[in-house]
């Protein structure tokens, strides 16, 4: 059973760093695409990058330039480096496999003054 752990989560001011991470275990981490997703009160939940087995990466438009999504296959581990943080940047952040369709439950950014 495929499980999916964020941690990372908090309270920051505008313009401040965060980075989120997110261990999967009971699968072969490295073979997979894995996804951050992002959900805040009231909107649905949204697609924010991705990274493949070869470490390409995407992104929404949104954060593009400020997020940095990575992986380390050796610990099953992917990252989210969040820089230059917006209050709408607020919202739960989860981690997803899609291949696997798990979710982890997700870690609660706060961006505000």
């Amino acid at each position: 059973q495929v499980q999916v752990v964020e941690s990372g989560g908090g309270w920051v001011q505008p313009g401040g760093s965060l980075r989120l991470s997110c261990v999967v275990s009971g699968t072969v981490f490295g073979v997979y695409i894995l996804e951050w997703y992002r959900q805040a009160p009231g909107k649905q939940r949204e697609l924010v990058a991705s990274i493949d087995t070869y470490g390409t990466t995407t992104y929404a438009d949104s954060v593009k330039g400020r997020f940095t999504t990575s992986r380390d296959n050796a610990k099953s581990t992917l990252y989210l480096q969040m820089n230059r943080l917006k209050p709408e940047d607020s919202a739960k952040y989860f981690c997803y496999v899609p291949t696997r369709n798990a979710w982890g439950q997700g870690t609660q950014v706060t961006v505000s003054s």
